[in-house]
């Protein structure tokens, strides 16, 4: 079996996105059990150099779209910076990133695996790879980063979230035995 582009990119993020709004669901029903705004959460951060939840959950949409956006061969948007969204706009995010990714063209995805990509961070940085090195070493690795540190956050801001919740859309390939 030969794993396509699309399978690898966008169902990877339509998995994990779900799954992040799932997180977002626990958290707000743990706000609410003890009696605080849910929307203090999103400004909750791990260490006083990283971003925030909200922050964190943007980038993860924003890598969601900007890698198959290279991939189609259109000029990806700039990510905004200082961005503060309520859990509420936080979820229309997600929502609004997934309406996008089901959107997309299957077959030109799975086109671009050998599309040459640039991506340049400054003048001197400049990262030349093929659309398929894009998805597997550049767009999956950031959109994890930030799913991951989006959970880490929620869980060290005491919500009560275990791996089950991080992934369980695998719960579908378990065996009754």
């Amino acid at each position: 079996m030969t794993l396509t582009l699309h399978e690898l990119a966008i169902d990877t993020f339509v998995h994990m996105l779900s799954d992040l709004t799932h997180v977002l669901d626990k958290a707000t029903r743990h706000a609410d059990a003890r009696k605080f705004p849910a929307d203090d959460l999103a400004r909750f951060r791990l260490a006083p150099d990283m971003l925030p939840l909200s922050a964190q959950i943007y980038l993860a949409c924003y890598h969601a779209k900007d890698g198959p956006a290279r991939l189609l061969g259109h000029e990806p948007a700039m990510p905004e910076r200082g961005l503060q969204e309520s859990f509420e706009q936080l979820g229309a995010r997600i929502k609004a990133t997934l309406d996008h990714l089901h959107g997309l063209p299957k077959a030109e995805i799975d086109a671009a695996d050998h599309r040459r990509i640039t991506i340049t961070v400054t003048p001197e940085r400049v990262f030349d790879m093929t659309g398929f090195q894009l998805i597997r070493d550049w767009t999956l690795p950031h959109f994890y980063f930030h799913v991951v540190t989006a959970y880490d956050i929620l869980r060290a801001s005491g919500v009560e979230i275990g791996k089950r919740d991080y992934v369980p859309h695998v719960g579908a390939y378990l065996r009754k035995v």
